[in-house]
């Protein structure tokens, strides 16, 4: 078979194994850390609460499974990718912190990850605080003295920092980005139990909507696959040019535009969004007065589906342009094609080149913010239409956009190693 054969030749190859190893090995310790739970919990009312809270749950399947065990490692990398997104967006506020991130090349970009690095030990600080005062009003930790406030926090704290070293050890030493590989992680360890929980609620008067929910799955995987791998080529020209006795230039090529070019990083950064008035209004709700009067109100409003998902889906859609503003610029690729002498046929090389690009940007860009706002909704898509609630989570939009392109990223990754050494070989 020639997949057990494409295998095999992967493991023969030496440095190509270790990597392989290497991941599988963080894997074991990210499960570890998943399952290691932090003091004073209540697991009976732990898994009864989890059970009930459909937005904590999306979290803990991003997790691992590590929320509902209320484990060190609860909070996943989520305050890592917190400090990534605000300071890249700060990027736009700070000339300085944008030219160390553009203009300073490698050295530039791992100066912006430090600061990166160092900003996300408060945030983990305080989101553990904020989960610890969280679960603590829903009676879920038991004991809650100062002594084991404190624990809990640095434990929680702690957990981020090492599955950050963890991710960026993977993608020094691993195949592919070590960030998108621990959340990969996380989404399958969930998986198996997601199955059982379906199979334990199966009833025969349901077989329609099971038949039902397994097209719609083969429907999004394709569809996410296409999207993923979807691209607007611009063709690019570049002139001929003569040094000394040589002449170079002359091709022609494209600069491939991605219809989604923003990742899943608007889906995660809306989601944390909706989560902050949600945890508030969860914990301050009980304090009575015109505090837990408007904290009530709040929550009750963001608990009907309808209103949650079209908040939801506006919310993607706005930070896939925002998103895709600081981290593409039009302005830069004119100029940097203008200076090597390359042009878009028919576009005049500058600031008409940087206009069309941007014209081009956002007219796919519709198409993409269309995509992930349908993706972030797919959970409850899927609920309304079989009515049964376990085949959101398995097939939650957002898991399945994460899998696939881990999967196919790791995959060209495997692919461009074997070939290299093909070549070498030849």
């Amino acid at each position: 078979m020639p997949g057990i054969d494409k295998v095999i030749q992967i493991f023969k190859i030496k440095d190509l194994r270790k990597k392989i190893l290497f991941i599988l090995g963080v894997f074991a310790i990210f499960r570890l850390m998943a399952n290691l739970p932090i003091p004073g919990v209540d697991a009976a009312k732990v898994e009864q609460f989890f059970g009930n809270n459909q937005t904590l749950g999306l979290l803990n399947m991003f997790t691992g499974g590590a929320l509902d065990n209320l484990s060190i490692a609860m909070l996943g990398l989520s305050p890592y990718i917190t400090a990534v997104i605000i300071f890249q967006i700060m990027t736009l506020i700070f000339p300085k912190l944008e030219r160390i991130y553009k203009e300073e090349g490698e050295q530039g970009r791992q100066k912006f990850n430090q600061y990166c690095r160092i900003a996300a030990i408060p945030f983990a600080a305080l989101q553990g605080y904020g989960m610890f005062m969280l679960f603590k009003s829903q009676g879920l930790i038991a004991q809650s003295s100062l002594a084991v406030l404190l624990v809990s926090v640095l434990s929680i704290t702690a957990g981020s920092m090492i599955l950050m070293w963890l991710g960026e050890l993977l993608s020094e030493k691993g195949i592919g980005n070590g960030v998108s590989l621990l959340i990969f992680a996380g989404i399958v360890a969930e998986f198996p139990k997601s199955v059982y929980q379906l199979g334990s609620v199966f009833q025969q008067a349901q077989i329609f909507s099971y038949i039902l929910f397994f097209l719609l799955a083969i429907f999004i995987v394709s569809a996410v696959i296409i999207i993923t791998e979807g691209r607007r080529n611009i063709p690019v020209s570049y002139a001929k040019r003569v040094r000394g006795q040589k002449m170079y230039g002359g091709v022609s090529t494209y600069l491939p535009l991605n219809i989604n070019p923003a990742g899943v990083i608007p889906i995660i950064f809306a989601l944390s969004i909706l989560l902050l008035p949600q945890m508030l209004s969860s914990f301050l709700k009980n304090a009575g007065g015109m505090v837990g009067n408007v904290s009530g109100a709040i929550s009750s409003f963001l608990e009907n589906a309808w209103v949650y998902g079209t908040i939801y889906f506006f919310l993607v859609f706005l930070f896939t342009f925002f998103y895709t503003a600081v981290t593409f610029d039009p302005k830069a690729i004119a100029t940097n094609l203008q200076k090597m002498g390359g042009f878009v046929p028919g576009i005049r090389p500058g600031v008409s080149t940087s206009s069309y690009l941007s014209y081009i940007l956002n007219r796919v860009l519709v198409v993409g913010a269309l995509f992930l706002g349908i993706i972030a909704v797919m959970p409850s898509i899927i609920m309304g239409v079989t009515g049964v609630q376990q085949f959101g989570f398995l097939i939650g939009g957002t898991s399945v956009l994460i899998v696939v392109s881990v999967v196919l990223e790791t995959t060209r990754q495997i692919k461009a190693q074997i070939e290299m050494r093909d070549y070498e070989n030849f």
